[in-house]
């Protein structure tokens, strides 16, 4: 793998310059290009599934199991791993019918070792730092990336440093990096404005970890083979997903280039990105079928994980979606209230942001800008206990109304196969 701009007009080669997040040419993010695999498809299908078996600690990870699409190569003593990545693929029960979809399953990346998503890029990103002999690394966060790089660094023996918008972060989410043994910074402002004071604070001994690394966007793609291989790469029509700071979309969609430029599938499945009302830039910017995104000054809404107004990643983003012939929608915090509470009523659970996807889908559903036959997954990218001072907040005024549902009404929701 080499680094490259990920601007397909300028895609100027990085030589040199291992931790550079900007192109020194155009200014857009860059991305880790991929070489050719030397194994031909169903060789490898087969191989990562024989690793299942293996006391390999790399391939007790569901992120380094493929590695062979992951940069490196790294010694395997090298590899910082929290056994990340192997989450199930569940089916829904009474949320398919509440959405009107008769095959829908939740992809429940909130069941990884720090409840998060963020774990499958961090492995990447923490297991490079070693690599390189930093000694220490930094994000800036709503949480969920702080408690993740907190946990991996404590394991790889780095200091961490987590820069948070003060009074803004879920308590638990807080009290996990305190509990890792992170070094704390809040800053006045939003997550934006901590991004902006990580970033003047880098410096050569400094290795920072949110997703304009490209090297966290090598580890959370693997969430999609993950995915195809539960469905023994039958791939859905849709796959769903939160739109925060937009990092999640971008390694998603370039997951199903490499795998459909490589032959591991024909079909590409459509992308769907869900934003909340009070920060949807993105949404924005897709339904003025605008080529710029337009940041908000102030985002809001109470799924502090996706509360971000100026997403690093929307170039990548929009890209991944054209790609996938994607769509883009945006929910109120009502919406994604009620979504969770089905959720849980389905013995799953999610935080806040999570809800988004199910929200969204129930929303396009009602829209008929997707069929009730459509084979969907939904992505579910924290743990329910991520964020309890919500929970107990929404409690006593969120209730779902039993049998109402505004989407097509459907008999039973049949069972993912």
């Amino acid at each position: 793998m080499y680094l490259r701009c990920s601007n397909p007009d300028c895609a100027a080669r990085v030589e040199g310059q291992d931790r550079a997040l900007q192109c020194p040419r155009c200014g857009d993010l860059l991305e880790l290009a991929l070489g050719v695999p030397l194994l031909d498809p169903e060789v490898l299908k087969r191989m990562w599934l024989e690793r299942r078996c293996s006391f390999d600690p790399r391939d007790g990870s569901g992120v380094w199991r493929f590695r062979e699409f992951l940069p490196g190569p790294y010694a395997p003593d090298e590899v910082v791993t929290l056994g990340e990545g192997n989450v199930p693929l569940v089916p829904a029960g009474k949320t398919a019918a509440w959405c009107g979809l008769k095959a829908l399953g939740f992809k429940h990346l909130g069941w990884n070792p720090t409840g998060c998503f963020k774990d499958l890029g961090m492995t990447v990103g923490i297991t490079d730092a070693k690599h390189r002999g930093a000694r220490e690394v930094a994000c800036a966060s709503t949480g969920n990336t702080a408690a993740s790089m907190a946990a991996y660094a404590a394991r790889a023996g780095i200091k961490a440093r987590v820069y948070l918008p003060a009074g803004a972060v879920s308590t638990n989410k807080l009290a996990q990096s305190l509990d890792y043994g992170a070094e704390i910074e809040e800053v006045e402002g939003n997550f934006d404005r901590a991004l902006q004071v990580v970033l003047a604070s880098a410096g050569p001994e400094l290795y920072f970890l949110n997703s304009i690394n490209p090297y966290r966007i090598e580890g959370q793609k693997t969430a999609i083979f993950s995915l195809l291989e539960q469905l023994q790469w039958r791939p859905p029509d849709y796959i769903v997903l939160p739109g925060g700071n937009l990092g999640n979309t971008a390694a998603f969609g370039k997951a199903l280039a490499e795998l459909k430029a490589n032959g591991f599938i024909e079909k590409v499945p459509r992308l769907i990105v869900i934003q909340a009302e009070g920060a949807n830039p993105l949404a924005r910017a897709w339904k003025a079928k605008s080529e710029e995104l337009q940041p908000m000054a102030e985002p809001e809404t109470e799924a502090t994980a996706i509360r971000i107004g100026s997403p690093r990643s929307w170039n990548k983003a929009l890209r991944a979606l054209r790609f996938t012939d994607g769509m883009v929608a945006d929910v109120s915090d009502e919406e994604i209230s009620e979504a969770k509470a089905m959720i849980g009523r389905d013995g799953i659970g999610c935080e806040p942001a999570s809800a988004t996807t199910l929200a969204g889908l129930r929303k396009l559903r009602c829209r008929g800008a997707l069929g009730s036959d459509a084979t969907v997954v939904a992505m579910l990218t924290g743990h329910a206990l991520k964020d309890t001072d919500y929970i107990a907040r929404r409690q006593a005024t969120v209730q779902v109304a039993a049998g109402v549902c505004v989407a097509p009404r459907m008999e039973r929701a049949v069972q993912w196969k």
